[in-house]
């Protein structure tokens, strides 16, 4: 069996309080987009993981994936498999690549074995697994705060705009995006600031780690301010970066990004 994880962009993030388990608490908005990768599942004498496309760092054995499938063999008897992920969407992005490809593969082991997980149960496994995992379950926009898996439904469809992302030449860790973050109270939380037209958000809906994160790389501002200058009606780094998204009435001209050794993905 085959399945096609899908990326995500955050609308807003706010980082409100750290909290003892190490983790911070957020508020967000995750938004489905259709950068994807490809994930395959195959009954095999041994256990098997393969990769392919863009490099994934680390050693096999943390793969989310792999993660994933011994937290579910815990609970149900399930066989030898041999996983194969092609790896296109970009790494130290901000896009939740590795959270899309463990949920969608908790999914993917529930479909294929006949498991009859509920849609809570499989999010209490994708918990386990890291802090915005459990959204690439239901997969469509919500509001998200705790860690970042505690949802509320929102109405939230950008079917109408055209959305492109711009992932520069650059790594940002996560570790590193929280070291330079302050928790603080926003003035105006984000599910009243989600309801103002779009024309109104930027500048108004924000993400707390751009301050620090472009200050150490400008490159990531830069692609911003190039967004913005094309037309962009909002534009935002997503999650920890580094890549950054910007939403337009119509199809904008991003040749300026294509010789500066950026990766673009258009109508997203």
């Amino acid at each position: 069996m085959i399945c096609f994880p899908n990326a995500k962009i955050n609308i807003g993030l706010n980082i409100t309080s750290r909290r003892s388990d190490g983790y911070h608490n957020l508020e967000t908005i995750f938004y489905p987009i259709q950068i994807k990768d490809a994930l395959e599942l195959i009954e095999a004498p041994e256990m098997g993981f393969e990769t392919s496309g863009i490099v994934i760092p680390g050693h096999a054995n943390e793969n989310l994936c792999l993660k994933a499938y011994s937290l579910l063999r815990k609970d149900f008897d399930l066989p030898n498999i041999t996983i194969h992920l092609h790896k296109n969407i970009p790494i130290g992005a901000g896009l939740g690549g590795g959270s899309a490809d463990a949920a969608f593969f908790i999914k993917l082991v529930n479909d294929k074995f006949g498991l009859g997980l509920s849609v809570t149960t499989m999010e209490d496994y994708c918990r386990l697994l890291g802090a915005d995992c459990a959204f690439f379950i239901q997969n469509k926009p919500l509001f998200a705060c705790g860690k970042g898996d505690v949802f509320k439904d929102i109405t939230l469809d950008f079917s109408p705009y055209y959305i492109a992302l711009v992932m520069p030449p650059v790594h940002v860790s996560t570790a590193e995006a929280y070291r330079g973050v302050l928790p603080k109270l926003p003035q105006q939380g984000l599910e009243a600031l989600i309801k103002l037209p779009l024309q109104n958000w930027q500048g108004k809906i924000v993400n707390d780690f751009e301050p620090h994160i472009f200050k150490a790389y400008p490159q990531i501002r830069n692609v911003k301010a190039e967004l913005i200058k094309a037309g962009a009606i909002f534009s935002l780094m997503s999650g920890s970066g580094a890549s950054v998204f910007g939403i337009f009435d119509s199809k904008p001209d991003l040749s300026v990004f294509k010789n500066d050794g950026c990766l673009v993905f258009e109508d997203v």
